[in-house]
């Protein structure tokens, strides 16, 4: 299988490096090396950026990704958007709006923008696009902060390399 395209469609993008990644750990949805979901995210402009791919493993309607799937890319994206604010934080409600099927093999932009904190609540937005530029999805997110010991390093780190610090 071809390896699909990821790379930021933006030459202002910084590679992001998941939390997962940095603890030694696996994500759900895009520590998949095979014919599911492959995902690479990126900061630039304020906002982050996820590229992803849905191969065969992803399929639902015939021929056409899984709104599961498209569900959970971005749950985990608007969760990576809320760490590079240096907020340890899991989803406390996520709300999909499906705009289009999505054709296996297709590799999708999603913009994600995060909202002032309340407290311990973070509000998130994403958008959802195909390589045409149209809108797939868009969702809106709720994640609440949690205290974590052992993440707050890779929390921080994450957040450095969005605001274009590095290591």
């Amino acid at each position: 299988m071809n390896a699909p395209d990821l790379s930021a469609s933006d030459p202002s993008w910084t590679p992001l490096i998941p939390f997962w990644e940095m603890i030694g750990t696996r994500s759900f949805v895009s520590s998949d090396d095979g014919d599911r979901i492959r995902v690479r995210y990126y900061a630039g402009g304020g906002r982050t950026w996820a590229r992803a791919w849905f191969g065969p493993g992803a399929e639902g309607p015939p021929g056409h990704v899984h709104g599961g799937a498209l569900a959970a890319l971005l749950d985990e994206a608007m969760g990576m958007a809320a760490l590079a604010t240096g907020r340890v934080v899991v989803a406390g409600r996520i709300e999909v709006d499906f705009r289009a099927m999505v054709p296996l093999g297709t590799v999708v932009t999603a913009e994600v923008a995060v909202e002032p904190a309340v407290g311990k609540k973070t509000p998130v937005r994403a958008v959802l696009r195909g390589p045409d530029g149209g809108v797939v999805c868009e969702a809106t997110g709720l994640f609440v902060q949690i205290s974590t010991e052992n993440l707050d390093e890779a929390v921080e780190r994450v957040g450095r390399e969005a605001k274009g610090g590095g290591a």
